[in-house]
């Protein structure tokens, strides 16, 4: 489990933007690069050269779990602001 204040800080470091977290599957997952980033013992490895990159089928999966769960974006984009 990610500490809540850790997670309201990370960013993809590809494109800086939010992330979804799914503490269930200990990872992190940034749907606009469609890139999955591991968790270890609730340390983010948030290395480009490490993540995962995701197919459509797992992709849509995701899309549909984090909709079911409720699970939203650590953190808002605000207009104006780069991500």
């Amino acid at each position: 489990m990610l500490d809540p204040m850790l997670l309201a800080v990370l960013a993809c470091p590809q494109d800086k933007g939010p992330l979804l977290y799914f503490a269930d599957e200990d990872s992190l997952y940034n749907p606009r690069l469609k890139r999955r980033y591991r968790v270890d013992d609730g340390i983010p490895d948030m290395l480009v050269e490490d993540a995962e990159q995701v197919g459509p089928a797992e992709h849509d999966r995701l899309m549909a779990k984090a909709a079911a769960d409720g699970v939203r974006p650590n953190f808002e984009v605000t207009e104006g602001q780069e991500p």
